[in-house]
């Protein structure tokens, strides 16, 4: 694919700033729907909700900015992993510095394996049906807290109305990604998000949180409450363990994704690098509580809808990203975003990762399609995993303490039965389909 502006090119100033603040918008769109998660279930109420997503702000813009200087020197967009909000949400009930310490223990564990051979024994691990399996799980698994966030928005006009609200935005989405010319379509999620907190502040004025807004300040430090003791949960520590092997791989394929596109100069050490500084973002995230950074795979994407490849405006947007961190005020007015519209956003993501791993599962065998065998190693995975994710709450808490993040995590246990099925009880079956 041919592209207007090369990799180390620098766009006309108009076009600079235009590409810069699109990517800027799907940062913080990310930034806001993940982070309005697990800033909702911390303790604190609307001021800690405010102070996690500044965090998110600050680490995203940081390791963005590091990513284009040292690490892949790609035009790719990091944020908060959607699948490390399962380790979180698993894990409650537990004390909060063990997700903190399992997150700088799965940081520190893709540091090892970006400066070690041992990223290609990962990599074979996680063959096609694999991957198929993880993009999978993560919609399955999710789905309860999509749920959630839905039909738990105070106000309105109940679960029912907000369920048709949350529909409607669906579409409204799906149709933005279809319809917005050229660029502008990177900039769908955020316009999804601006334009349905609107419509429902406008349709519910009572669910607009005025008064906590109004007392927020408009500057503040948010290098606060974090975590300096290990506290180590084994059942925790191996829930986000397992979920860092399925991040780096999102991690690698990536990058990848891009040196096929771009076909540039030093592909592994791009990998090897992209990795480390992942690795190391995922530590200090660790360290400051929040959700670990990834690099996203709906980059290559932005790239053919805007036909640039330069790196250059990304760093407009890591700057831009990076200087709201200190605003809780704005922040703050970000975060108003209503849970039904955040769960609407992320049924309209989660959909586009269905059809992906869905499309990646179909693929089956070079060759043959999909066999019996190849379909037991998607499906039964993937029925486990659905199932445990909509375990009652009563159920899980009968197991016990030390396993309750393990078997109460449907995507762990699917990853785990996936990789017994095909590494293990299927090794040397693919002749026989």
């Amino acid at each position: 694919m041919r592209f207007d502006y090369g990799l180390d090119d620098v766009p006309p100033l108009r076009v600079h700033l235009l590409l810069g603040l699109q990517w800027a918008f799907l940062a913080m769109s990310t930034i806001v729907i993940l982070g309005k998660i697990v800033g909702s279930i911390q303790p604190g109420g609307d001021d800690q909700e405010t102070l996690y997503l500044q965090k998110l702000f600050f680490l995203t813009g940081a390791v963005l900015l590091a990513q284009l200087r040292w690490g892949h020197r790609f035009p790719l967009v990091s944020g908060p992993a959607a699948v490390l909000l399962i380790g979180v949400v698993s894990s409650r009930g537990t004390p909060l510095p063990a997700a903190s310490t399992s997150m700088f223990l799965g940081g520190a564990l893709l540091v090892l394996l970006a400066m070690t051979g041992l990223l290609g024994y990962v990599r074979k691990l996680f063959t096609a049906r694999v991957v198929a399996v993880v993009l999978l799980l993560i919609v399955f698994t999710l789905a309860p807290t999509i749920r959630d966030l839905i039909i738990g928005q105070p106000g309105g006009v109940g679960p029912l109305g907000n369920i048709a609200f949350a529909v409607v935005l669906v579409f409204a989405t799906f149709s933005l990604e279809r319809f917005l010319p050229g660029a502008w379509r990177s900039g769908a999620l955020f316009f999804a998000i601006a334009g349905g907190s609107a419509g429902y502040f406008a349709l519910f004025p009572p669910t607009f949180p005025g008064e906590a807004l109004a007392r927020s300040p408009w500057l503040s430090n948010f290098v606060s409450d974090l975590t300096v003791r290990p506290v180590i949960v084994p059942g925790v520590l191996v829930s986000f363990l397992i979920c860092y092997l399925a991040l780096a791989v999102n991690d690698i394929g990536s990058i990848q994704a891009l040196n096929e596109m771009l076909d540039p100069a030093h592909k592994d050490r791009r990998i090897n690098r992209g990795l480390l500084w992942t690795g190391l973002a995922n530590m200090a995230s660790g360290v400051f509580g929040v959700l670990g950074p990834v690099n996203y795979s709906l980059s290559p994407g932005v790239l053919a809808s805007t036909r640039s490849a330069s790196r250059r405006p990304l760093i407009l947007a890591g700057v831009c990203v990076l200087a709201l961190s200190p605003f809780p005020r704005l922040i703050g007015l970000m975060g108003c975003v209503p849970s039904v519209v955040v769960g609407g956003v992320l049924a309209a993501i989660m959909a586009s990762q269905f059809s992906a791993g869905l499309s990646l599962a179909l693929k089956g065998e070079p060759g043959e399609g999909i066999s019996f065998r190849g379909g037991v190693i998607i499906g039964l995975p993937v029925l486990l995993g659905n199932i445990i994710a909509f375990l009652p709450a009563d159920v899980v808490s009968s197991a016990p303490e030390p396993l309750r993040p393990i078997v109460g995590n449907g995507f762990v246990v699917g990853v785990a039965v996936v990789l017994l099925l095909e590494h293990v009880l299927g090794r040397g079956d693919d002749a026989a389909g």
